[in-house]
């Protein structure tokens, strides 16, 4: 049970990393209706950025840890919503209207070219970088073995949960939520209305790739590692974890995120650590085959 506990914290704490990204996918599917692949590659940005912000601001002096966090994070979010609007300004708005899979296919072509881009900048070797928040506290300690919380994990989840309710309020409750609601309902008639949707969608780009540049900090701190390849692995899995809490719902993409963590936190911790992904993926195909839409999407209506 002890051991159950801490792999239960260890899962949590990933999928807050998962359902960060994921909110990313769902939001831009909820308005263009097309599905960012190069959303995990934008994560991978943020997280060599905030590294990068990182060694600065210590090569200059600054020893602070909580200030460092600070600038870091908003070095981090800015740089990489210019990455994500950048994306839907090359890769999305001049092909709006053509055929449903040309956008799709310009976004897995630029997912490669940040990829390759990353890989050829800051070179293919993983990046590791010490622990820069230790500490923590135990939770319960019995037969030697010991449930520890350590505060870089809390410092993830309470920046998940309020980075959520941020958003939820920013969606409900102001005017460019409303405006991303009218353009997911329909764009021709916001159009008509005086939404700009244009903007709306550059906005929705930008502020999905913030939080991916969020979840890139969160795993630096985290693994304390960075690699130009991580961006993939983590979008599918991020994606996976949207289409299995119902692609277009930010409480789905979070819970989803949280359900792919811990599938695959104690499948590594019960089972062969090779076959967490197949776990994931598995759970994912039986979840489509009773529920097409996901555990909290809607019925997709569509789109004029």
């Amino acid at each position: 049970m002890d051991y159950f506990a801490q792999q239960l914290i260890n899962g949590i704490v990933l999928g807050s990393i998962y359902g960060l990204i994921a909110i990313g996918y769902t939001m831009v599917y909820g308005i263009v209706g097309m599905i960012n692949f190069a959303h995990g590659d934008i994560f991978m940005i943020g997280g060599f950025i905030a590294l990068i912000s990182f060694l600065i601001l210590v090569s200059l002096g600054l020893t602070f840890v909580p200030v460092i966090l600070l600038i870091v994070l908003l070095v981090s979010m800015a740089i990489t919503a210019l990455y994500g609007w950048t994306v839907e300004r090359i890769a999305y708005r001049p092909l709006r209207h053509s055929f449903r899979l040309a956008p799709m296919l310009s976004a897995i072509g630029m997912s490669f070219v940040l990829m390759n881009y990353s890989g050829l900048a800051q070179g293919a070797r993983v990046k590791p970088v010490p622990p820069i928040i230790t500490g923590g506290y135990t939770l319960y300690e019995a037969d030697g073995f010991v449930v520890r919380l350590s505060n870089i994990q809390i410092i993830v989840v309470i920046t998940t949960v309020v980075l959520l309710a941020i958003f939820t309020w920013l969606v409900s409750r102001t005017r460019l939520g409303r405006d991303m609601r009218a353009c997911e309902q329909d764009q021709t008639m916001a159009a008509l209305l005086g939404v700009d949707v244009d903007r709306t969608i550059s906005m929705t780009f930008v502020i999905g790739a913030a939080l991916a540049a969020v979840a890139g900090m969160m795993y630096l701190l985290y693994y304390g590692l960075v690699d130009f390849f991580m961006g993939f692995v983590a979008g599918i899995k991020a994606f996976t974890a949207a289409v299995l809490g119902g692609i277009g719902s930010l409480p789905g993409a979070m819970l989803g995120g949280l359900l792919i963590g811990l599938i695959e936190t104690l499948w590594s911790a019960y089972f062969s650590v090779e076959y967490k992904d197949v776990a994931a993926f598995s759970i994912l195909i039986i979840v489509l085959i009773f529920l097409p839409t996901g555990l909290l999407g809607r019925p997709e209506v569509e789109k004029v």
